[in-house]
């Protein structure tokens, strides 16, 4: 009887440090608050030691992303040895010739890294599909999780050495640090070296203004993940999709609205979570989101939709492919280019090429029409109170039939829900719908609400708590906390974006 503490002690200590593929360790999780606790106890005490948190802090990051996705952990190591080595190897080289061949070498090891992992089973299945089932006997290969955002990181890393635009670490453990740092790590925000890297080594110090801010994104993250987004796919966006033909055309209309709410809620939630943690160690990370839905032109969302992403492929892939200063069909056909590679970039899915080619044509014939009308923006700025209602009409309604081919299993749902929608829309069936989803329909008006609250309203909220004491921000975090507990229907649901 004695021992039975020790045991079960024994047992717990193996269940943290065993890989579980079906429970990922994520922000929203009780276990995450465990260990961050632990966590922030011993970082507190190393805040001056610098090169002693700098290892424990990547140690952790190790573990949390072991915790995700096993022992491909080793890819991100080998991603961190690989491009801090020819970063030197750029910088120290006397030839451009050299240079270029070693930052393609750098591009070549993180896209064959990326492809091997994301698209030989798109492929194999492509190459059955046309030589017949069989053709190639190759087992599913695993998609470590988050390996997209870190590839691309790192990526970026080696190409602005090349550039000019930074000189390289000295120290690896300072870029091992840089990428794998754990709030970023598994589903972005994507963290450009030259605003992450002059942070590392700097003093701790956590003002409190950042300890409010960190606090308030953490809340809000939580509302938007845990409360709004889990609850409505559970209830219903999971059902509407996965047997669309059982639904109206009206509950096939709201599943696709609410997957709009769903994604945005879940991915932006997530940022928002991560930049909290960040700003609680001391860290400053980028705005991804900036109430995207709002948008009265497809470039004007892209502008606010996870930014990260899309000022990446901006700098790294449009302009690389020329941009626009090749006239103006090249610009037109880069645009497409970029959008494609970012649909491809998100899964191996004809879907996903099918999402990025619309919002490819969609940017194209906007800079058309800017073009053409010299007077339209961008970003929507300008227009009168009628033009940027038909401009946000239009943009919102294209930007949701992105999401069904974003979301949709296969094309087949696809033509399912649109035929539903098309053809079998009955208005009278909306107030008994409404009335039996009430806690969803309530769920997904008071997102929207929240997305398209003025920006003044959303700073004020903000600044109260900041403003509030320590142990009011302590007890509001507490009480979301609880509130999520209570919530919660079934197993923590994993961050759309760990899939990609």
């Amino acid at each position: 009887m004695t021992n039975l503490p020790i045991e079960e002690l024994l047992a717990r200590v193996q269940e943290l440090l065993r890989y579980d593929p079906s429970a990922p360790l994520i922000f929203n999780s009780g276990l995450f608050l465990f260990l961050f606790t632990a966590f922030a106890a011993g970082y507190a005490l190393l805040r001056r030691a610098t090169s002693l948190r700098i290892v424990y802090v990547i140690l952790f990051s190790i573990y949390f992303y072991y915790k995700s996705s096993g022992i491909y952990f080793l890819l991100l190591v080998f991603a961190a040895v690989s491009d801090f080595a020819i970063a030197h190897y750029i910088y120290r080289s006397k030839s451009q010739s050299a240079k270029k061949w070693l930052v393609a070498l750098s591009v070549a090891v993180n896209l064959g890294m990326l492809g091997y992992f994301k698209y030989t089973n798109f492929l194999v299945e492509i190459a059955n599909d046309i030589f017949g089932a069989g053709f190639l006997d190759f087992r599913n290969i695993f998609l470590p999780v988050g390996i997209s955002f870190f590839v691309f990181q790192s990526m970026s890393y080696t190409i602005d050495v090349y550039r000019g635009a930074i000189r390289p670490l000295r120290r690896w453990i300072d870029y091992m640090f840089y990428l794998s740092f754990f709030p970023q790590l598994v589903a972005g925000p994507i963290v450009r070296a030259r605003d992450f890297i002059p942070q590392i080594r700097k003093p701790v110090a956590v003002t409190r203004r950042m300890f409010g801010l960190g606090v308030g994104f953490i809340i809000i993250g939580l509302v938007k993940k845990a409360v709004i987004s889990d609850y409505i796919s559970l209830n219903f966006v999971d059902r509407v999709f996965d047997d669309p033909a059982l639904y109206s055309g009206f509950e096939c209309l709201a599943g696709i609205y609410g997957y709009a709410l769903q994604i945005y809620c879940d991915f932006s939630g997530y940022s928002d979570m991560a930049i909290g943690i960040a700003l609680l160690l001391g860290f400053r990370f980028p705005k991804n989101f900036d109430a995207p839905y709002k948008s009265a032109t497809i470039t004007e969302f892209w502008r606010r939709w996870h930014i990260s992403l899309s000022s990446w492929l901006r700098d790294y892939l449009y302009i690389s492919l020329g941009g626009n200063r090749k006239g103006r069909v090249r610009t037109y056909i880069n645009l497409l280019l970029t959008m494609v590679l970012g649909g491809l970039w998100h899964g191996a899915a004809v879907r996903f090429v099918l999402w990025g080619a619309l919002h490819g044509v969609a940017l194209a014939l906007h800079k058309m029409w800017m073009a053409v009308i010299p007077w339209a923006k961008a970003d929507g700025k300008d227009m009168n109170i009628v033009s940027r209602a038909v401009g946000f009409l239009v943009t919102f309604n294209l930007v949701c039939l992105g999401w069904l081919l974003f979301r949709a299993d296969s094309m087949q749902t696809v033509h399912v829900m649109l035929y539903q929608i098309f053809h079998n829309f009955d208005a009278s069936l909306i107030p008994q719908v409404v009335a039996g989803y009430k806690a969803v329909f309530a769920l997904i008006a008071a997102g929207y609400v929240m997305h398209f609250m003025p920006a003044k309203i959303d700073a004020d909220l903000q600044n109260r708590v900041v403003n509030a004491s320590f142990w009011w921000q302590v007890a509001m975090l507490t009480l979301t906390v609880w509130c999520v507990m209570q919530i919660k229907s079934s197993d923590i649901q994993p961050f759309i974006y760990f899939q990609f």
